[in-house]
């Protein structure tokens, strides 16, 4: 009976071995002329083609040769209002305590609308460009002729889970691939031993909407975001167990990875099973790599007084910054760093008092940035490295209520900067209207912001893709969108 049943099996496989040929050799005839006439086209060249079974060290070609290799995002999560940080409007001065009568929509879900309301923090000029930055900045604003700052970027959404997402992702909505891994999609890997794109978040929580906002999507699940601790253990259970040393560990990896293969055959398109085969020899390389990337003992005391490491004030994102730079200095691609997690006061969302918030969130960033851009230029680091400051969107120059010093969402103008790799800095780009409210002059989306980042890390927007769902799906979606030249070297 057994061998009667495996001649049966046997026949089954050949018959199937005999049709998958046919199907594949006239599939490989018919499929000739067509990649002749892509070919002729340059569709083959005009991707950047990842797969679920490449090496983890890969580093394709981008599109066009460009300076920055490496992004950093400063993500001020809460959204920050624009005029009290980078967009001075003196007639607020003028009309302040007055109640708005303009057409433009003014506030979200209801909440009560008050007067206009002057910044509390004095501007002034900085560098040989003359750029315009608030108090709340005195460290960054001595970098003001590196700083590109885009005043009049606009949003589809005032909410903060749907804005997060649209900033981070290019969409309001959950599932698609997050700017991070687009840029490890298409950069590849510099490094065997570290995350290609590592996420840091605020100890008081991470943004609303959660780890969606570093999310692979559609895209295979080695491309997602990796959650470090800018502190002590970067990753959660990264040690063996007691009892478990480094030889025992290696030969049970080493037999799991036999089984996983075995598993694997017949099953090349699972891409979390890839990802999860190759994430097990990461972590173990990681729990050597990632805690001495995170360990900054070594680090002069210089460096640290520099970076605000030992303020209060500043320890926490001070030293996420300098383990950014390290990061960098290991070849790590994307780097997400969050001011400001949890909800209103514990982020830059400034409804109940705008002026006591973003005293508190600046005072804790400010130092650490402008220690990270000094120490990328003396380190020979800047031009491979591309900083992206903002947050959701932006607030309003109103009041939120009678004499209450809080601002509500604002999604119609709101500022960003660029600086670094590849941006010409120590200017200005955009106008919003007199008071504040909305773009008027060289507006930008979101997605016309990511079409930029894009080009200055070497990609045209149109021809970054990933196949999914019968479409070449983008990050800046389908829509034809603005690359903002003026912002580029």
């Amino acid at each position: 009976m057994g061998d009667l049943y495996q001649r049966e099996e046997l026949g089954k496989a050949l018959l199937q071995t005999r049709r998958n040929f046919i199907l594949q050799a006239g599939a490989g005839f018919a499929a000739l002329p067509l990649a002749t006439i892509l070919g002729r086209d340059g569709f083959f060249n005009s991707q950047a083609i990842g797969s679920e079974t490449s090496s983890p060290l890969r580093t394709p070609a981008p599109h066009f040769s460009k300076k920055a290799k490496h992004c950093v995002f400063l993500f001020m999560n809460g959204a920050p209002s624009q005029v009290d940080t980078f967009d001075h409007k003196p007639a607020l001065d003028k009309y302040h305590g007055k109640p708005y009568a303009g057409k433009t929509k003014v506030g979200s879900n209801g909440r009560a609308i008050g007067y206009l309301m002057r910044s509390p923090f004095e501007f002034n000029r900085h560098g040989k460009s003359g750029l315009e930055i608030s108090s709340l900045f005195p460290n960054t604003a001595l970098h003001a002729d590196d700083l590109c700052v885009l005043k009049a970027l606009y949003t589809d959404t005032a909410a903060h889970s749907s804005g997060c997402l649209q900033m981070n992702t290019g969409s309001p909505l959950t599932g698609k691939p997050s700017l991070g891994s687009w840029l490890s999609y298409g950069l590849g890997s510099l490094n065997e031993s570290l995350p290609n794109y590592v996420v840091m978040t605020d100890p008081r929580g991470g943004p609303i909407g959660g780890a969606p906002n570093w999310g692979n999507g559609y895209m295979p699940a080695k491309y997602q975001g990796t959650l470090f601790r800018s502190g002590g253990t970067p990753l959660l259970d990264l040690s063996n167990p007691m009892g478990v040393d480094q030889r025992s560990q290696r030969y049970a990896l080493d037999f799991l990875n036999e089984l996983n293969q075995q598993h694997l055959q017949g099953r090349s398109n699972e891409s979390d099973l890839h990802a999860r085969i190759s994430n097990y020899e990461l972590a173990y390389r990681m729990q050597t790599s990632a805690t001495e990337v995170v360990n900054i003992d070594n680090e002069s005391s210089e460096i640290k007084n520099m970076y605000g490491v030992n303020n209060p004030l500043t320890a926490d994102f001070g030293r996420k910054c300098l383990v950014t730079r390290r990061l960098i200095e290991k070849g790590v691609r994307f780097i997400q760093l969050y001011s400001g997690g949890g909800h209103i006061e514990s982020t830059w969302d400034g409804h109940n008092d705008c002026i006591t918030n973003h005293k508190t969130h600046a005072a804790e960033t400010d130092q650490p940035i402008a220690a990270l851009m000094m120490d990328l230029k003396q380190r020979g680091l800047w031009d491979d490295t591309l900083l992206v400051w903002g947050g959701e969107f932006g607030r309003t120059p109103t009041s939120e209520g009678v004499n209450k010093p809080g601002r509500d969402h604002n999604w119609l103008g709101f500022t960003m900067w660029l600086a670094g790799g590849g941006v010409r800095g120590g200017q200005a780009i955009g106008e919003t209207d007199e008071l504040g409210f909305e773009g008027v002059k060289d507006r930008y989306h979101v997605s016309d912001l990511h079409a930029t980042i894009l080009h200055l890390m070497g990609f045209d927007y149109r021809h970054l893709t990933y196949f999914y769902n019968g479409l070449d799906q983008k990050l800046t979606g389908t829509l034809e969108r603005k690359i903002i030249t003026k912002a580029i070297d």
